[in-house]
């Protein structure tokens, strides 16, 4: 059942049948199709029952159509045959006009390829002639026309192959005569470079000049403003000059070898190309032969890097994409970290100053060079920073030398200059004058000739502080300058001075010429800090503030007082020499006269203060006057106390008190004839013998058991220390003893002077 009903419904009857068989029961199946076939039957012979009638009728009118159909095909014969005799003659044209067609066709297709052929050989044979004439870019798209346009177009065979063929190879020809042009210009470039560098360098110095003009017109214009000049009107004149003229090198075959390889699509392969040999390029020009010394090749060194970096900034702003920024800039940081090595590892091996400021210019050159074109320079000026204290070291230990040969060849008098030019040399351009009016020639400057040669030196120092520091990552570096200046005045010029100082036994000249030296020195300390405001482009104002002093001239206002310490050692040594008072001097004698010790005396003290008034300032000879003598009035007293002096009489006592006297009057004439009034009006220099004067008036008193009294002690002898007044007391025996008495007035007076010498003795016991 479920067969027919498929079959009915006109399914596909093959899963069946497969299920059959695969079952193994293929007889149902057949059985079943059987009683199929038979039902199926018995509905025909049903179906041709009922419709019998119709059949017969359908069969008569087929019967009926075959008739006509035999009718109509004898009709169709017969026009056919007489359509064929009429047109055979027609054919016969139309075969005639078919062969004229082909013909004409095939010329006209001849003419066409021969015209494709003939464009495609033109263009062949002017690609070959641009070729010919270096004109690869007009060749090139010559090529991209005949590949685009007419390569497929070729009719004949044979041209396609040969043109198909050629094409790869002319490319090929023209990419190695653009890659021998580019190499040609490779080795061009990197002998043009150093050129390229050093004209760039020129143009940095050329602007600096032009900067330090400009900034010392400026100063200029400042100090008249602030002098108060007038109020003139002034134009700073700027010349219009252009610091950025253009470097003139050749990049035609860059860009032509670029564009070429990529119309032809090997524009990466290029970029490559060109980066690897540039780099190459790089690491040769970094090599520095060590057969040579650094110092005299790093010029040319540091102009092939300038060169090599100028050509890269262009290739990188004009040339497209051939380079890029990332590329440049790595190159850059490594070349810059080689150069700054190897300028530190030479700076540590170099012992001359000159030789690392030659080294430390050319380096900022560099740098201000490449920053121009945009390139970071900070790491390379951080090693000048970071060799700055070596410099200074190396400055330092020469001027050192420089300062020991100058005090070691002085003679340590004073500067006779017989012309203007020498006095301008060593007085005016050091501002050491004392008067703005030129002297009269021969001219003695209060200074020997170690202070002119001092100050060329301290010059020439701040000047090359000023240069080393200049034009470094620090623009203001005033206060590093400052800082070395002080260090040089004090730990070199300082020192060497206080070793002559120290090293002074017997030269009193020499001593106070050093001290009015030192006392120059410190002065000029005043120009040296204006001179290093000026050079590091600070207006003056800045340098004459209080705080700007420098440090060295405290110290060298302390060195003068070892050096006024040294010549008053010195002159005491020579008062000695002259006075050697318990010798000099007849303690017991029967008479009183004038020491001869006092004229060599006087005249010393005259030939030392007469000196002194001409190199030293007033306050200095005040203090050697006044300690030369002290000295002697401490010499005085020492004497009446000396251990070898047992006894004294009253004409010992008046001759010494001559000899004060005169020392006195000599101090009073000059204490006015030297200015020194004027210095300290309520004072004198006599003041100094006080204490030599109050013992001898003392002891040639009347009555010295007054000074018990303390009203009169405290008036007239208040610098007398009891204790020391007693020891000379008992040394004072004013007349021998003898049998008989003197008799008169005379004796009477002695005697109530010595009853009042016995009187103070006694006193003075008891007290002590």
């Amino acid at each position: 059942m479920g067969l027919a009903t498929t079959v009915a419904n006109g399914d596909d009857l093959g899963p069946i049948v497969r299920h059959a068989f695969e079952i193994g029961k293929p007889e149902n199946l057949l059985h079943q199709l059987k009683n199929v076939v038979k039902k199926k039957e018995i509905e025909i012979e049903e179906l041709c029952r009922l419709h019998y009638e119709d059949f017969i009728r359908a069969v008569d009118e087929l019967r009926g159509v075959l008739v006509d159909a035999d009718e109509l095909k004898n009709g169709l014969m017969s026009e056919n045959f007489r359509l064929q005799e009429t047109s055979t003659s027609l054919l016969l044209k139309l075969e005639e006009l078919l062969e004229s067609y082909s013909i004409k066709t095939n010329v006209t297709n001849a003419i066409k390829m021969s015209k494709t052929c003939l464009q495609v050989l033109r263009l062949c044979a002017k690609c070959n002639h641009d070729i010919s004439n270096d004109r690869f870019y007009p060749a090139l798209k010559t090529l991209d026309q005949i590949e685009k346009n007419y390569l497929q177009k070729i009719p004949v065979k044979a041209l396609y192959r040969v043109v198909e063929r050629q094409l790869p190879v002319v490319k090929s020809h023209i990419e190695k005569k653009v890659i021998n042009e580019f190499n040609d210009w490779l080795v061009m470039i990197r002998s043009a470079a150093k050129e390229i560098g050093q004209q760039a360098i020129r143009q940095t110095i050329s602007a600096r000049q032009r900067e330090v003009d400009l900034h010392s017109r400026q100063r200029e214009v400042e100090e008249q403003s602030r002098s108060g000049l007038g109020e003139s009107e002034y134009v700073l004149d700027v010349e219009d000059t252009d610091e950025d003229v253009d470097l003139k090198f050749d990049l035609t075959p860059v860009y032509r070898a670029y564009h070429i390889h990529t119309c032809i699509g090997l524009e990466a392969q290029f970029q490559d190309y060109y980066y690897k040999n540039r780099l190459m390029q790089l690491n040769l020009d970094m090599q520095i032969s060590p057969a040579q010394p650094f110092l005299e090749s790093h010029q040319t060194f540091f102009a092939q890097a300038a060169g090599y970096f100028i050509i890269e900034d262009r290739v990188l702003r004009t040339a497209g994409s051939l380079l890029s920024a990332d590329q440049v800039e790595a190159v850059w940081d490594s070349t810059v970290s080689k150069i700054a090595s190897m300028v530190e590892e030479h700076f540590s091996h170099m012992d001359s100053a000159n030789d690392l400021l030659v080294i430390k210019d050319n380096v900022t050159l560099l740098a201000a060079t490449l920053k121009r074109f945009g390139y970071p320079v900070s790491s390379l000026l951080e090693v000048l920073s970071n060799s700055r204290d070596k410099y200074h070291d190396l400055l330092l230990e020469e001027c050192r030398k420089q300062i020991n040969e100058i005090l070691a060849r002085d003679t340590y008098e004073q500067m006779v200059m017989k012309k203007e030019y020498e006095y301008n040399m060593n007085v005016l351009a050091f501002q050491l004058q004392t008067s703005d009016i030129m002297p009269a020639f021969p001219y003695i400057a209060p200074f020997s000739a170690t202070v002119p040669d001092c100050c060329r030196v301290v010059r020439s120092f701040v000047e090359s502080s000023v240069s080393y520091s200049s034009y470094g990552c620090h623009t203001d570096f005033y206060d590093v300058v400052k800082r070395y200046l002080d260090k040089l005045l004090i730990d070199v010029l300082n020192e060497a001075l206080l070793k002559i100082i120290d090293g002074c036994t017997s030269s009193v000249s020499q001593a106070m010429q050093i001290a009015a030296n030192l006392k120059i020195l410190e002065n000029a300390c005043d120009l040296f800090v204006r001179q290093a405001a000026q050079l590091c482009g600070l207006p003056m104002r800045i340098a004459e503030k209080p705080h700007a002093a420098l440090t060295a001239r405290a110290v060298l206002r302390t060195s003068q007082d070892a050096a006024y310490e040294t010549l008053l050692r010195l002159v005491n040594s020579k008062l000695d020499e002259f006075m050697s008072l318990t010798e000099n001097i007849s303690w017991t004698s029967d008479e009183v006269h004038q020491n001869e010790y006092i004229n060599e005396v006087t005249i010393y003290l005259d030939t030392l203060l007469s000196t002194a008034q001409q190199i030293l300032p007033a306050g200095a000879l005040y203090k050697v006057g006044t300690g030369a003598l002290k000295h002697i009035s401490d010499s005085v007293v020492g004497a009446f106390l000396s251990d070898s002096v047992k006894r004294f009489n009253l004409n010992a006592v008046m001759s010494i008190d001559k000899d004060l006297k005169v020392l006195e009057a000599f101090a009073d004439e000059r204490f006015e004839s030297c200015g020194l009034s004027e210095l300290n009006p309520e004072g004198s220099l006599k003041d100094c013998l006080i204490e030599a004067r109050q013992l001898l008036n003392l002891l040639l008193s009347n009555q010295p058991e007054n000074f018990m009294n303390p009203v009169i002690r405290e008036r007239s002898y208040n610098y007398l220390d009891h204790k020391r007044v007693a020891a000379v007391c008992e040394k004072f025996k004013d007349t021998p003893d003898r049998l008989f008495g003197s008799l008169g007035s005379r004796a009477s007076k002695q005697d109530a002077r010595k009853k009042s010498m016995d009187t103070l003795r006694k006193r003075l016991k008891d007290l002590g």
